[in-house]
């Protein structure tokens, strides 16, 4: 993966979310327009967190987050999510 030039500030994340599932546990192949959106990515950049708090998540780490959580950003044709460590729901 190529160098990021963005760094988020204060208690912000940078996440790469996950591929979408395609087929169900049964077998089944779900088609595009009843794809869910993903709750779940990959921390690519940390901000340094705030006076009073410092951030928990670290570069790497997968996560879950809430549906609707976050700001889409497009960077090098890559989808990303900024969103605030809080919106994090947990650390898988």
């Amino acid at each position: 993966m190529a160098k990021l030039n963005i760094k988020p500030l204060a208690d912000r994340v940078l996440i790469e979310p996950m591929a979408a599932e395609t087929k169900t546990a049964s077998g089944l192949y779900i088609p595009d327009t009843a794809k869910e959106k993903p709750q779940k990515g990959k921390v690519v950049a940390v901000g340094p967190g705030t006076k009073d708090e410092k951030v928990t998540v670290k570069v790497g780490d997968t996560v879950l987050y809430g549906k609707y959580a976050g700001t889409e950003l497009k960077l090098d044709g890559t989808d990303y999510l900024m969103m605030r460590e809080s919106d994090i729901l947990a650390i898988v």
